[in-house]
Order: structure tokens, then C-alpha cells, then sequence
């Protein structure tokens, strides 16, 4: 069993930065009639019961999902996401809460595939069976980076790479820039997301430098922190870097996150910040 369980984190605030900024990305894809391909590194089980033991033991989804779910004054580039949530919670409450690769297959039209990598082959075989009639999709139970340089670049030469590591294993920070750069050297024009947590400063100013080295052009920085800086007890923030974002993509996030800021803070805690890390 890996160390890992993403059902006690389910919707919480790091899922809504994440999915909602995901979903902006594939309705930007989804405007050329072209084929797109979604491969995503570390998909997880597709779906999380919010009323099981594990997610409501520290009940994360209340300071995140929670906060929106009864909200009338949600922004435009945010109903996507919320939609797709929406969409699993059919009688009005919420309950059931869509991972990325369900979050991607509502977006994803009939001409486009998704490649979607787990190793945990338990949580690999809850995702299979999701899709189990779904065409458009391939269950991989498999290494996420091993995966990535399998299926990279993807056939329709268009498309979303999801780096979305948990994060639960020393040097991550440096696989995942290794992981990206190793990726845009074989797919230059594929658009890249990968989501990371907010770390101490030194450790966040390496992870930068870090990708500054690889030499890709082109990497929008997007961060979400709903605790003060200082904050260590649990995850203050998170962030995401998008190499290549479709056009528009930075005035969308920047709604988004700066709607959500305030709604999310925790412990006098809530900022956001969108910039270049390397401009094009």
C-alpha cells in the first residue's frame, strides 16, 4: 500500500486550485475542433466519497469545496470546475467528489483521449473500473514519469500533460523538474501543468531555480497560500506551473484565484500570486 491516500485530502483546498485551474486549461483546448490528448501522471481513483471514514476524519472538503458548494456569486471562469462537481452530486448535495481524470473526461469531447497513470494498483483498479466503457480512455497502472515518456509526445501532437505528484517522497521537487524537462524536449509545444505544495521559501526559491535551468520558455507561475507564510502544522499553499498556456489562460487564473483567496483563508492566511517564472 502506498503511504499516500488522496480520500483524506479529497476537495480540499488544494483540489480546488487544482481542478478549477485544470478545467480552464481543457475548455481552452476544447475551442479547435482538433483531437487533444490529456495524459496525467498520478490519476488516483477518479473519484472520492466525502462521507467515507478516511475523508471526513480531518474533513479538508469543508475548508475547500465546502466553501463554494452553496455559493450564488461564483465567477465565470470558475462554472466549469464547479459544474463537473456539480455533475457527480446530482440530488443538490455534496457527497461525491470528482478527481482529475473524471474532472477531464466531462470536458473532453468524443475525438479526444485521455492516458491516465496510477501505480497504487488498487486505486488503479477503482479508476479502470470507472472508465471501463469509456473508449476515449486508457488505464495505465504504472509509474506516472515512466508513463509520461511512453506517451509523450501523444499522436494527435496536441494536448495537456498533468504532472500532479503527492508529493510524499524526498528529492520530489527535483523529479518533477527533471520529469517536465525531459517531457518539453521530446513535445515542445505541448502545454505542461504541474502542481506542486508550498514548501519553505528556500526550498521553493530551488525548486525555481530549478526549472529556470532547464531553459523552457514560456512557464506561468500560479500560487494559491490560505495560511500565513509561517504557517508549518499542515499545507499552507500550493501552486502550478503551466508551460505553454493557451491563450487568455493568465487573465482566467487570475479571476479565479483572486476570487477564492479570501474565501479559502484560513488563520488570517490568503493570498495569490500570477506571474511569469520565464517568460516566452
Amino acid at each position: 500500500m502506498l503511504a499516500y491516500r488522496h480520500l483524506f485530502h479529497a476537495g480540499n483546498f488544494a483540489d480546488v486550485f487544482k481542478h478549477a485551474l485544470l478545467a480552464r486549461l481543457l475548455v481552452a483546448l476544447g475551442r479547435k475542433e482538433k483531437p487533444y490528448a490529456y495524459v496525467e501522471t498520478h490519476a488516483g481513483t477518479g473519484r472520492y466519497d466525502l462521507a467515507h471514514p478516511w475523508a471526513r476524519k480531518n474533513a479538508e472538503f469543508r475548508d475547500g469545496i465546502g466553501r463554494l458548494w452553496d455559493r450564488a456569486d461564483v465567477p465565470e471562469p470558475l462554472r466549469p470546475y464547479l459544474d463537473a462537481v456539480r455533475a457527480e452530486n446530482p440530488d443538490g448535495r455534496l457527497r461525491f467528489y470528482p478527481g482529475s481524470p473524471l474532472v477531464a473526461a466531462r470536458l473532453a469531447r468524443p475525438q479526444d483521449r485521455l492516458v491516465l497513470a496510477e501505480l497504487g494498483r488498487e486505486d488503479c483498479a477503482a479508476l479502470a473500473r470507472f472508465f471501463a466503457h469509456d473508449r476515449r480512455v486508457t488505464v495505465l497502472v504504472e509509474d506516472g514519469y515512466r508513463a509520461l515518456k511512453a506517451n509523450v509526445p501523444p499522436r494527435e501532437r496536441r494536448g495537456l500533460v498533468m504532472i500532479d505528484s503527492s508529493f510524499d517522497r524526498a528529492g520530489e521537487f527535483a523529479r518533477v523538474t527533471e520529469a517536465l524537462a525531459d517531457a518539453h524536449r521530446r513535445w515542445a509545444t505541448g502545454v505542461y501543468a504541474l502542481w506542486y505544495p508550498l514548501m519553505a521559501p528556500q526550498a521553493m526559491r530551488g525548486f525555481e531555480r530549478g526549472v529556470v535551468a532547464t531553459g523552457i520558455r514560456k512557464v506561468l507561475q500560479l500560487e494559491l497560500s490560505v495560511r500565513p507564510e509561517a504557517w508549518s502544522e499542515t499545507l499552507r499553499g500550493c501552486g502550478m506551473l503551466v508551460v505553454n498556456p493557451p491563450f487568455g489562460f493568465g487573465a482566467e487564473a487570475g479571476t479565479i484565484l483572486a476570487w477564492l483567496a479570501p474565501i479559502l483563508a484560513q488563520q488570517g492566511g490568503g493570498a495569490e500570486r500570477v506571474r511569469w517564472l520565464v517568460p516566452e
